[in-house]
């Protein structure tokens, strides 16, 4: 996919989403007269998969100016190890080191989506997954919560905004809401095949007044060929989604004559029971994840200096000079 230039925020470019420490660093420096070049290296706390690497960059891009200046990183998706360098910045420190903060903080947060977004699609072994978190998350960052599951291996998400990010088109259909309003599940899902376009898959949410597999043969028998599929979000009140209820929809739809109809699963989904449904053979053709991805931990990134005016140098426990990475490509 093509990395998309993400624009920072004022409050980024400003310096007051900075540590204060930042600013009176800089402060000083000026004062002082002082204009050192530096080479900076950031590293993962832990290992995963890299993202945000493209927000840092286009953020690099806005305040390192002059051509003096060199910029060598891991590739956005790229696995990670424990401590390995995934950054580095040659440059005036003047120029850069009031967003020693900002850079951290991105890479850990959408790392730590990409890699939970990675966890889910390894335990699904090929099955579509798709990221359903948006609204777990504070509205300013769902957009970058969506693209980092898209890093992480997600084919789809929920919100327009990270859809857009990454490129693709948003996925979902119908809430329970629509069902409700209407006041049946056949009816909401004859009026969304009347008035969406046809490029949006006929989906249909099958647990919300009746049995999971009635439900989906009543929507299957009023759609026939044009129904893509059914979705399963039984809530935990009820016992939520089990094989068990995957393997009796499938069985009452094939039975039918609606083999063509696939099951799509959500709900408390998490690498953990994806590995249940498939070990018990549940046939699921796709897994919505919400939560798992959208509350993943970040991935601590971790900033230090190795070389002020070309002397190596380091804070005590780290090594003075550059680390040593092959795997670094230089993007600026």
């Amino acid at each position: 996919m093509r990395l998309p230039e993400i624009e920072p925020a004022e409050d980024v470019l400003s310096g007051e989403t900075a540590d204060v420490y930042f600013a009176h660093t800089l402060d000083i420096l000026k004062k002082e007269g002082l204009k050192p070049a530096a080479t900076m290296e950031f590293f993962p706390r832990q290992a995963g998969i890299l993202c945000g690497m493209a927000e840092v960059k286009t953020l690099l891009a806005r305040v390192l100016t002059g051509g003096d200046y060199e910029v060598w990183a891991l590739e956005e998706g790229d696995t990670m190890d424990t401590k390995e360098v995934a950054l580095r910045i040659t440059a005036p420190y003047r120029s850069y080191g009031l967003y020693e903060t900002a850079i951290d903080g991105i890479l850990a947060h959408c790392s730590g989506w990409a890699t939970a977004a990675r966890q889910c699609v390894e335990a699904a072994r090929g099955i579509p997954v798709v990221s359903f978190g948006a609204r777990h998350v504070h509205p300013r960052v769902a957009a970058l919560m969506d693209y980092s599951a898209i890093i992480g291996g997600c084919t789809g998400c929920s919100s327009t905004a990270g859809a857009r990010l990454a490129g693709i088109k948003p996925s979902g259909t119908m809430p329970h809401a629509l069902i409700l309003i209407m006041g049946d599940t056949v009816d909401a899902t004859l009026s969304f095949n009347k008035h969406m376009s046809s490029d949006i898959p006929r989906i249909s949410l099958v647990d919300t007044f009746m049995d999971e597999a009635e439900e989906s043969l009543r929507v299957a028998e009023a759609m026939g060929d044009k129904l893509d599929s059914v979705r399963l979000d039984t809530p935990a009140e009820l016992g939520g989604v089990t094989p068990e209820l995957v393997k009796k929809v499938r069985t009452r739809l094939d039975t039918a004559g609606f083999s063509h109809v696939s099951i799509f699963v959500s709900g408390g989904v998490n690498p953990e029971s994806i590995t249940r449904f498939l070990e018990a053979g549940a046939p699921v053709d796709g897994f919505g994840i919400g939560s798992y991805i959208s509350s993943a931990s970040p991935i601590d990134f971790t900033a230090d200096l190795h070389e002020v005016d070309g002397k190596p140098i380091a804070k005590r426990g780290r090594t003075p000079g550059i680390t040593s990475n092959p795997r670094l490509k230089r993007i600026m």
